[in-house]
């Protein structure tokens, strides 16, 4: 087995990077970047709800299966998939074939393009939602907590307006992928970074 690239080794990160190529790089360049990118935040809530008893590293490996079966995250492109659609994608090995799921981003598409037209746009309304970032890291994986208040909330405005697999674990899972949340642990060197971008 061939030696850990020098660079991924390098710095301090949160333990559940692991070494892991694939992890590592989610973690360094994406995993708690504020994004605003409306097409990015649908993908992160369909990709968070197909982590649901998961681990994340499995659905990060499906992640480029999902963008080419789901239209590059498209929500208008989502929203239309019927019945025969459906199917086709329990057939996909690249994906997750749960049925719960697939239908969930579908549906979830369709409540996504009305939250664009009617909150000001899907990005504003979900923002709403993020607390003030922290100012001095978590001590540990430990002491990350998996819900809170804001998600809690998120997760009611979210089910009231059609969503499915969007309890509060899994819409805290998504602020985190987000950026609405810096929950990099003490002594990750994105901690600071993170927070100079505010």
């Amino acid at each position: 087995m061939p030696a850990p690239l020098p660079s991924l080794t390098a710095k301090t990160r949160c333990p559940w990077a692991g070494d892991d190529v694939l992890m590592v790089a989610y973690h360094d360049c994406e995993w708690g970047v504020p994004l605003h990118d409306e097409r990015g935040l649908f993908e992160f809530l369909v990709l968070e709800g197909a982590q649901a008893g998961l681990s994340w590293s499995t659905v990060l490996k499906k992640r480029e299966a999902y963008r080419r079966c789901f239209d590059g995250f498209d929500p208008e492109q989502v929203a239309r998939y019927g019945a025969r659609r459906v199917e086709q994608l329990l057939r996909e090995p690249g994906i997750v074939r749960n049925r719960l799921k697939i239908e969930s981003a579908v549906a979830n598409a369709r409540a996504y393009l009305q939250l664009r037209e009617g909150e000001g746009g899907a990005a504003a309304f979900l923002w709403r939602f993020a607390p003030p970032l922290l100012q001095e890291p978590w001590r540990g994986r430990g002491d990350v907590p998996v819900t809170t208040l804001e998600s809690d909330a998120l997760s009611k405005a979210l089910k009231q307006r059609g969503f499915r697999f969007a309890g509060s674990t899994i819409c805290y899972a998504f602020m985190q992928a987000v950026g609405m949340v810096n929950d990099h642990v003490a002594g990750c060197f994105r901690f600071g970074e993170i927070n100079r971008r505010g």
